[in-house]
């Protein structure tokens, strides 16, 4: 069953992932600064409530995994590397504590791969975040063994994202068959959920794929109306102004795409 309790929803499924792999000077792109503040604020009182929650032996095992969610959001926000290895360090125990207890939990593999994705992209560029890089596929491919639908598609998603944005072989796991695969079984299991389509429109852009990548942004746009009335409240404005953000990049990207480059006339 899909996870609903999104009091602090990661702003984009796999992004951590994502960021180990590209040049040390990017970094996850939020909105203005006054958004991401409160964002950021948000993550860390999500992140207190859940450690409370944690230690105070409530709720059972949902606390080891919700605790662990809450690390991953507030991870994003760190101002460093040494923090954001800290902060996924205590998701990651959290999980692994879970899992010492009960060996099926799709969330404990599911937010134990997301703190390994973190603590990953703390480590970039060097060889100790790659050989994380199994740990965390293995981690997602047991969430989705587990529960397919848990955070709408999350393992799926997550796994297309991973083999999509790594290295291929011999360096990595990266394969664009496998990105292909995985992605297209997120949008199949959640379709209501754009950050599925928006992975997809943004993978087959990145293929050089525009009809692929033209296809998914329709979809994305007829699902739109019913995605605002479905996801909705303060747990979802990260990801509202994260979709928005990308919808309207790629559809750019797109344009630029689709539109031949005039030959020059006359000298002009």
């Amino acid at each position: 069953m899909a996870n609903n309790d999104n009091r602090m929803r990661r702003w984009t499924a796999g992004a951590a992932m994502a960021v180990i792999f590209l040049p040390a000077a990017a970094g996850l792109a939020f909105g203005d600064g006054a958004q991401t503040k409160i964002f950021a604020a948000r993550a860390a009182v999500e992140y207190q409530r859940a450690q409370i929650q944690l230690q105070s032996g409530t709720n059972g095992p949902a606390a080891a995994w919700q605790f662990a969610r809450a690390c991953f959001d507030l991870a994003d926000f760190a101002t460093n590397d040494t923090q954001r290895a800290e902060i996924a360090g205590q998701g990651i125990a959290a999980c692994q504590e879970l899992l010492a207890r009960e060996t099926n939990s799709a969330p404990g593999h599911y937010y134990l791969a997301m703190n390994y994705g973190q603590l990953a992209r703390a480590e970039a560029p060097s060889l100790a975040a790659y050989r994380l890089v199994k740990q965390i596929e293995h981690e997602f491919k047991a969430a989705a063994d587990l529960d397919k639908s848990f955070d709408y598609a999350g393992p799926e998603r997550c796994l297309g994202l991973l083999y999509r944005d790594a290295p291929g072989w011999p360096f990595s796991i990266g394969s664009r068959r496998k990105a292909r695969e995985w992605l297209e079984q997120a949008a199949k299991l959640a379709p209501d959920d754009p950050e599925n389509h928006l992975n997809l429109a943004e993978s087959f852009l990145q293929w050089h794929e525009s009809d692929n990548a033209k296809g998914e942004l329709k979809t994305l746009d007829a699902l739109w109306p019913k995605a605002q009335t479905n996801f909705t409240g303060e747990a979802w404005e990260q990801s509202w102004d994260d979709w928005s953000t990308r919808r309207d990049a790629a559809r750019k990207k797109l344009t630029e795409i689709s539109t031949p480059a005039k030959s020059p006339r006359n000298g002009e």
